[in-house]
């Protein structure tokens, strides 16, 4: 039986005796009365006593009528004779028993003592987490698989295949220590994965365990930390005492950046409290204090390395840093494979065509997209998840979920078809934008009226400055739109006019892309990770240029946006006919696919129908 079943129990047996002696007390008082011993003498005077029975201190009776209570019988405590008479000639009334004061003293003491004990001990263990009260607030809460117990390997990690590759030596140092320290080389200590949330970081570290087959000691930076200074420390030298014990062993500690923020800076990048400098100072240590020969090795995980304390990224730390990326369509075609594996998919399903519908996702959002479209296949009662299901739900990922009870009066739907055709056309009648895959005008989400969908055809690291401006001009197409068709602006392109100030302003400050201000980066990318002896930590952004350079780039910003909206208004002049008729069928069937855009664009002139006559 557990500890806490223990305690359990001994509440329960305490509350039975309870019970019992409450029980026997209100019985025992309903069966015999006890009275004053004067009040005995006056019914002994009266003749109400029927029989007595007398010991050396106690008189028992039954009395011939019952008491104003309902009892006969009674119970009174003897009085020398010479005090009752005298007692008698004065009218007092007297008995042999003095108040007892246990019970109030109990009451008054013991009682709020205990209590204040029993909360005390309540609010400890609840704020100091540890499952062994006070003798375990220094202990390590780690949790320690064992290879059968993390049950991934490499094949259940798809996408991230340079990301193995790092960590397949890993795996074969655990595996054979001596090949690698045979010449004199040692393995790092510490091999930080590096990569935005969802792309699979504890999943690898969880393969590596998995591979080597070692004891798996995995804990999150931020279970380190408690109220009371020094317990992350001492929890840290507790964690690597267990390691060292079962070597050879991995160390995982997830979410990094909350155990190792950069000390000695102000605000929210900085190390905070001493509590945090302590733990982080004692972790530094301990990597120190150990030879990676050993059979010890460090995991780490974040997705915030540049707000990581310099010490940690020095070389005998963390010397390897394994970046965790999105994956490419590749990648994601071979993660769909893995958690398509386990649902019921239709003939018509290909994850070729889904991964490229999705860039951008990360492996957890594709395992969630897996989930989304086999929950829509189910409620509609299909046999398999369906092409359309996985459709479906991609739109309800990035646009929200549908809203056709937000009833829209015929001239906010009106404003809202000119608005996504707008976009539609301006994408349909540009090169090297990314081809239209559906258009609409349900509502989803929380503000979207209207949604516009591109499909890329490839994945793209690389962007030129024609390209830029035609993405500028895609979004400020609803907006060209409003202006041609109803001569007035409407808020509902605010989203699309912060995306294209963000681009308008990276061009300037950042990529370079200005003959006024030439090729000059006046803004550093807040990302930036400057890794090695170098490394800087993250810091609030300072301004890199004057007050003259400032107006001039918020000048240079509006000149872009604007050259771009009077280009997107060329063009939708040009195709005003197709304008006009794709609103009137967007209206009509609410959603439009790729054929039917094809099929509208295909009808009149312009640069799209010239593009394909040339093709």
């Amino acid at each position: 039986m557990t500890e806490k079943g223990k305690f359990n129990l001994w509440y329960w047996v305490a509350a039975l005796f309870g019970l019992l002696a409450i029980q026997y007390l209100v019985t025992l008082g309903q069966q015999v009365a006890p009275i004053p011993y004067s009040e005995f003498q006056r019914l002994l005077r009266e003749g109400k006593v029927a029989e007595v029975g007398v010991s050396d201190r106690f008189i028992q009776g039954v009395l011939k009528e019952p008491l104003p209570g309902g009892q006969t019988r009674f119970a009174t405590t003897r009085v020398e004779r010479e005090i009752a008479e005298e007692l008698d000639r004065y009218g007092v009334r007297y008995t042999g028993q003095i108040e007892s004061t246990l019970v109030r003293d109990i009451l008054s003491w013991v009682v709020p003592m205990a209590l204040f004990v029993g909360v005390w001990f309540w609010l400890g263990r609840r704020l100091l987490g540890a499952q062994g009260g006070l003798m375990q607030i220094g202990k390590s809460k780690a949790k320690v698989y064992v290879e059968a117990d993390t049950g991934v390997t490499f094949a259940d990690v798809a996408g991230v295949d340079e990301a193995k590759e790092e960590l397949r030596e890993i795996v074969d140092f655990l595996k054979d220590p001596e090949r690698y320290s045979r010449l004199g080389g040692r393995m790092p200590k510490g091999v930080l994965l590096v990569g935005p949330p969802g792309t699979g970081k504890t999943l690898l570290a969880k393969a590596v365990a998995g591979e080597a087959k070692v004891p798996f000691f995995s804990i999150s930076g931020s279970e380190f930390v408690e109220m009371f200074v020094g317990v992350g420390a001492a929890r840290v030298r507790d964690l690597f005492e267990q390691a060292r014990a079962r070597a050879p062993a991995i160390i995982f500690i997830d979410e990094l950046d909350a155990l190792g923020r950069a000390r000695g800076i102000p605000g929210p990048y900085g190390g905070g409290h001493q509590e945090a400098e302590q733990t982080l100072n004692q972790l530094l240590t301990e990597m120190d204090g150990f030879d990676s020969r050993s059979g010890l090795i460090i995991l780490a995980a974040t997705n915030r390395p540049e707000i990581l304390d310099p010490a940690l990224l020095r070389a005998g730390r963390f010397d390897r840093q394994v970046l965790v990326d999105r994956p490419d369509k590749k990648g994601r075609v071979q993660i769909l494979k893995v958690h398509m594996r386990k649902v019921k998919l239709a003939p018509d399903v290909d994850a070729e065509q889904v991964a490229a519908l999705t860039p951008g996702f990360t492996g957890a959002d594709l395992a969630n997209l897996v989930n989304e479209a086999a929950l829509l296949a189910t409620r509609r009662g299909a046999d398999a998840v369906t092409m359309q299901d996985f459709t479906n739900a991609i739109e309800r990922i990035v646009a929200g979920l549908e809203k056709r009870n937000r009833l829209l009066n015929p001239r906010e739907r009106e404003i809202v078809a000119h608005h996504e055709m707008g976009h539609a056309l301006v994408a349909l009648s540009l090169p090297g934008v990314d081809p239209v895959h559906k258009v609409s005008i349900i509502p989803r989400g929380i503000g979207a009226l209207g949604y516009t969908i591109q499909r890329p055809t490839e994945d793209r690291f690389l962007m030129t400055r024609e390209e830029l401006e035609h993405k500028m001009m895609v979004l400020l197409g609803g907006r060209a739109a409003e202006l041609l068709v109803f001569n007035h602006l409407s808020t509902g392109a605010a989203d699309d006019l912060q995306r294209v100030t963000d681009i308008a302003r990276a061009m300037v400050t950042r990529y370079g892309m200005s003959e006024r201000l030439g090729s000059v980066a006046y803004e550093r990318d807040p990302r930036t990770f400057l890794a090695g002896p170098n490394a800087l930590p993250f810091g609030p952004r300072e301004r890199d240029f004057g007050e003259e350079t400032g107006n001039a780039i918020d000048a240079e910003v509006r000149a872009i946006v604007d050259r771009m909206l009077e280009r997107t208004l060329s063009i939708l002049r040009e195709r005003r006919e197709a304008l006009e008729r794709g609103a009137r069928l967007l209206l009509e069937k609410e959603t439009l696919d790729e054929a039917d855009l094809a099929q509208l664009v295909d009808r009149g002139p312009g640069p799209a129908a010239e593009r394909r006559a040339a093709e």
